[in-house]
């Protein structure tokens, strides 16, 4: 299944790095991850989206907090948060493409049903703009491919999240500290083989 991890990390060289290595090692594959700066200065947030057993959420969270650039690392799922994805697609318009002359009209009218925003105009092509869930992004996708137009280019963000609400004094203390490290356990024993993930990080 899909796990959505905020992480707040300290904007320092090499952190990203430590954060793909320890995947690495835990042999989880990372669906994707955006990065960029936070609400507070010297910080960045990360949203990784990974692709882990139904236990390996309460792990891989506490494998996060044993890098020593973490602040706070929350799991959210769609039904506590907002979740967005930015989207850039080039479609193939104009006199040559497909559809002719009627192209660009008919790309129009599918952004408008979709919501989304003309941001370039060229004589050939089109670039649409997109936010929203991945599967509206997805069919947008869909519809401009069954509908026989050529995507030139397809840019992705990957997931942002957000927990709807306000901040609890819990996540607020952790902007400052470590002290909310996760301690709720779980009984590892009768997790499968599969399920359980290595225990040690050493740093390479």
């Amino acid at each position: 299944m899909l796990h959505t991890f905020v992480a707040i990390v300290q904007d320092k060289p090499g952190t990203l790095t430590r954060v793909a290595s320890l995947f690495r090692r835990l042999n989880i594959n990372i669906v994707s991850l955006t990065v960029g700066e936070s609400e507070r200065p010297d910080t960045s947030r990360m949203t990784i989206v990974c692709e882990a057993h139904e236990h390996a959420a309460h792990r891989i969270r506490a494998s996060l907090y044993k890098l020593e650039t973490t602040i706070h690392v929350d799991e959210v799922n769609r039904a506590e948060a907002v979740v967005r994805e930015l989207c850039l697609i080039k479609v193939a318009a104009g006199p040559n493409s497909p559809h002719g002359v009627h192209s660009r009209s008919q790309i129009f009218e599918l952004a408008n049903v979709f919501r989304a925003r003309v941001v370039d105009l060229a004589p050939e092509s089109i670039m649409l703009e997109m936010t929203g869930s991945a599967s509206k992004i997805e069919g947008l996708l869909q519809v401009l491919r069954e509908s026989g137009y050529e995507v030139l280019e397809v840019s992705r963000t990957g997931r942002m999240a957000m927990r709807r609400g306000h901040h609890t004094g819990r996540v607020l203390k952790a902007l400052g500290s470590k002290a909310d490290e996760p301690q709720d356990a779980i009984d590892l024993a009768a997790l499968s083989d599969d399920e359980k993930l290595p225990t040690e990080f050493d740093e390479a």
